[in-house]
C-alpha cells in the first residue's frame, strides 16, 4: 500500500496537473489547469483503509491475550489481583473505540465532491479532507498498536522464566525501556501514550 501510494504521489508530482508546462526549446511557461486531485485522495483513502484493518487486528490479538478462556493460562486482563484488580481492561476498551472510529473515519473522502468557484471546480477531489482523515487513523492506529504492546509485554513478563526470541525479546525491552511492569490499577492513558511516542518515532522499526 505505501509502495502504491507513493508512486501514485510522484507520479503526481511530475504530471501535468497543478504544475505548469515548462517548454525548454521557447522558455516559455503556460499554467495547464487541469488540476485534478483524485489519484491522490483515492491513495490517501486507500491508506486510511489499510491502517484501519491493521488496528482491527492488532485490538483482536489484545482481545485474545486479556481473556483467560483464550490466553492459555494469563490471568484475566493480566490484572494482578483478578476480580479486584481492572489490568488493562480498560485499555482494552480504548483500543476498541479507537477501532471503531477509524471505521468512520475510513469513509472514503474521494467518493464525494461539492462543485466550487462558480462551476468552474464543477468535480472536485476531496483530497485534502482525505488527508486530514487519514492523520487521524494513523494517529488511532498508533496508538491501538501501543494497547496490544503494552499487553503482550505484560503477558512476556507472566511467562517467566521462559524467555521470548530475539525479535519479541527487542520489542519487550523497547516497551519496558518506557513503560513499568503493571503493579496494581493506573490510569493507562500514560502508558499508552509513551508506547505511541515510541512507534512513532520508529523505535520498533
Amino acid at each position: 500500500m505505501l509502495a502504491f501510494a507513493a508512486g501514485i504521489a510522484e507520479r503526481e508530482l511530475g504530471a501535468v496537473v497543478d504544475n505548469p508546462i515548462v517548454f525548454p526549446e521557447t522558455g516559455e511557461v503556460v499554467s495547464a489547469g487541469n488540476f485534478h486531485g483524485e489519484p491522490l485522495a483515492f491513495a490517501l483513502d486507500f491508506m486510511a483503509i489499510a491502517l484501519a484493518e491493521i488496528a482491527s487486528i492488532s485490538e483482536r490479538r489484545t482481545d485474545r491475550i486479556l481473556d483467560p478462556h483464550r490466553s492459555s493460562g494469563l490471568p484475566p486482563f493480566l490484572a494482578s489481583r483478578p476480580g479486584l484488580d481492572s489490568g488493562y481492561m480498560i485499555a482494552q476498551y480504548t483500543a476498541a473505540g479507537l477501532v471503531a472510529e477509524n471505521r468512520v473515519l475510513c469513509h472514503p473522502a474521494s467518493v464525494d465532491s461539492v462543485p466550487t468557484s462558480g462551476l468552474q471546480e464543477d468535480h472536485v477531489s476531496m483530497g485534502w479532507g482525505a488527508g486530514r482523515k487519514l492523520q487521524g487513523v494513523l494517529d488511532n492506529t498508533a496508538r491501538v498498536v501501543a494497547v496490544e504492546l503494552l499487553c503482550a509485554a505484560e503477558g512476556v513478563d507472566h511467562r517467566a522464566p521462559l524467555k521470548p526470541g530475539a525479535g519479541t525479546r527487542r520489542v519487550h525491552e523497547l516497551v519496558r525501556s518506557v513503560v513499568d511492569p503493571l503493579e496494581g490499577d493506573r490510569p493507562p492513558g500514560v502508558a499508552i501514550e509513551a508506547v505511541a511516542a515510541s512507534i512513532e518515532s520508529g523505535a520498533f522499526g
